[in-house]
């Protein structure tokens, strides 16, 4: 790997600065101006200069929103420390601001005496008006408690370039790659992957390869010898302590494709993943047309419904069917879920949830599709919802979701969200010998065959590949006798197979682990009881809250539908329940009907992941009332 060392500087001069814990740092800039490749290099760098990191990539839903608007603003904030780190972090520490609506969209975040590093030469009258200022901030006084860097990114960046033969726009281009050297030598990390990515991104342009590269170091430089001074110090952040393994980075959507793919080799099933495009689900679909995986094969659907019935179609033939999508394109899939239960196939459906309704807020947060997961088809129809805690977490849930999918013959709802497939975090790779094995079985005896046998432990029916002689049946949508499998409107009949397909889904209980308190005791003052993304605010604000002697746990769900046996008789032994949710109150209800237990919640819905400072004194607040 291409090192410092190797463009003319010393480990000691990497190893020098101001020694810190953890830092905030926010990219943003115009869409065009590449700040989430610039944000995912960072990570990289830092991900491999050994720290514990949180990213949050935000961007605009459209394609191109009109440039220097603040409605083309995108962003990417990255926490990184020598701690254990579980949030992109409260409010950046530094803000890279590569454009006025960057500044103006970003700068209420900033912590009070932050460093603000900004592209002077963006702030034109033009840009100034589209951003909505009237005065310049860099002249206003208005940025006087802030440490202000304020360089001509853009003209230093066609200077350093100047020799590669780029006409101005292109040469202008490569600014993401000046600023994120300057960020490289602000923190000491080593820009040798970045190096190496250029290389590989523009190895048939090499003087596009030239000039990015030019840039990059290029910003190291000025940083080296600008002499900022106390205005941008040089800050050190140690690594942190890992357990020994081989790590790498992952996002929720990496976790969820390998996990999808890993059930299916445990239970020995080629996988067909059906879907159609969606944000924030589309990177699924990208990830795995990607492989050459064997018994892997993607199909882009013409439409959702399509989607869902042909991963239903795989699921009959014998193989592994997967579907992946957003809010409205579940609400879409709906009936072909009632179909998967009626019919009683396997199925795991990903649904990453997004701001509603309708189309919403596409690239931004929530989880307000509980309810959609639980109850949303048409009749009794109950399946298995499972919930990721975070983006390591979406790999073993993923194979959790094919378990029970294939050992109980049922749809599972896989319930991940914006932040959750975007965000990216260390991960120590496992080994797969770590999961046991759930090969499937296919029933092949006729003796006294018909298509809704149950298994007594499971409830499961058989499942019998097309064409296997002597076991020719029918299945459907139209309710089938119990005991033949032939189409029945006997009204005993409907209410018997009722009964047993919510039978089925309530006794998988018996196949979940017993809920556990993640922080805390079994009773106590207050009970803070969170599901899916919000795992890793609400861990840190109950750490923080109890290191000020407040008698406070954190209980987090991962598995929604059936909910583990001891949920309640754990909820009862604490005095206070508080359900923070990224939607308008969902789970607070769900367990108030199922437990008859007096849950508050607190609710937010501003499509942003919460914050620790908010949920710490929410929890303040609520043990003192």
């Amino acid at each position: 790997m291409t090192g410092l060392s190797d463009v003319g500087y010393s480990t000691e001069a990497i190893a020098a600065g101001e020694a810190v814990e953890a830092v905030v740092v926010r990219f943003a800039g115009d869409s065009g101006d590449g700040m989430q490749l610039t944000g995912s290099q960072f990570t990289r760098a830092t991900a491999l200069a050994g720290n514990d990191l949180a990213t949050l990539p935000s961007f605009p839903a459209e394609i191109r929103a009109p440039a220097g608007t603040t409605f083309g603003v995108s962003s990417f904030q990255i926490q990184f420390g020598a701690r254990s780190v579980a949030t992109p972090g409260d409010a950046p520490d530094v803000l890279v601001a590569m454009n006025p609506a960057a500044l103006r969209v970003h700068l209420p975040d900033v912590v009070v005496a932050g460093t603000l590093v900004i592209n002077s030469s963006a702030f034109t009258d033009r840009n100034l008006a589209k951003a909505g200022y009237e005065v310049s901030p860099l002249d206003d006084g208005s940025l006087d408690n802030y440490q202000v860097v304020a360089v001509d990114i853009a003209q230093r960046t066609v200077e350093a370039v100047k020799e590669f033969g780029l006409g101005h726009g292109d040469a202008r281009r490569c600014k993401n790659l000046w600023a994120l050297g300057l960020m490289y030598w602000l923190y000491g990390r080593d820009p040798g992957a970045t190096l190496e990515w250029i290389a590989r991104k523009f190895a048939h342009r090499e003087d596009l390869a030239a000039a990015n590269r030019a840039a990059l170091l290029a910003g190291h430089a000025y940083g080296e010898t600008a002499e900022l001074g106390p205005a941008l110090p040089r800050t050190h952040v140690p690594p942190a302590e890992r357990a020994p393994g081989r790590y790498r980075t992952v996002t929720g959507a990496d976790g969820l494709t390998w996990g999808l793919l890993a059930g299916a080799g445990k239970a020995e099933l080629p996988m067909v993943f059906a879907s159609y495009p969606i944000t924030p689900a589309s990177g699924l679909l990208h990830t795995l047309a990607g492989l050459r995986e064997p018994g892997l094969t993607t199909l882009q659907a013409e439409d959702e419904i399509a989607a869902a019935c042909a991963a239903i179609g795989a699921s009959f033939s014998g193989s592994l069917g997967v579907t992946a999508s957003s809010g409205p394109g579940v609400a879409l899939k709906g009936e072909a879920l009632g179909l998967a239960v009626s019919a009683e196939l396997p199925l795991v459906v990903v649904n990453c949830q997004r701001g509603g309704p309708s189309t919403g807020l596409p690239t931004k947060t929530e989880q307000a599709d509980l309810y959609q997961a639980l109850y949303g088809r048409n009749g009794d129809a109950p399946l298995c919802v499972l919930a990721p805690a975070s983006a390591a977490d979406c790999f073993s849930m993923a194979i959790e979701a094919v378990r029970l999918a294939v050992g109980y013959m049922t749809p599972v709802l896989l319930l991940a969200d914006g932040y959750l497939v975007n965000a990216a975090e260390p991960w120590q790779i496992p080994e797969l010998s770590d999961w046991e094995d759930f090969p499937v079985r296919f029933h092949t005896d006729p003796d006294g065959f018909h298509p809704f046998l149950r298994e007594a432990a499971t409830g499961a029916r058989p499942w019998v590949k097309p064409g296997t002689a002597g076991l020719e049946h029918r299945i459907g949508g139209l309710e089938k006798d119990f005991d033949s499998g032939h189409i029945s409107y006997e009204p005993g009949n409907h209410q018997r197979m009722t009964d047993v397909r919510a039978q089925k889904i309530r006794g998988m209980a018996d196949a979940i682990p017993e809920q556990d308190v993640a922080v805390g005791g079994l009773s106590g003052d207050l009970a803070v009881v969170s599901w899916g993304s919000t795992y890793g605010a609400v861990n840190q604000a109950v750490r923080r809250s109890r290191m000020k002697g407040r008698e406070v746990a954190h209980i987090h769900l991962r598995y929604l539908n059936p909910l583990p046996r001891n949920l309640g008789p754990l909820l009862r032994g604490y005095d206070r329940l508080l359900v923070p949710e990224l939607n308008n109150g969902q789970l607070v209800n769900v367990l108030r009907a199922s437990f008859g237990v007096h849950a508050e919640g607190l609710s937010q819905v501003t499509g942003e992941p919460f914050r620790i400072a908010h949920l710490e004194h929410a929890f303040k607040e609520i043990l003192e009332a």
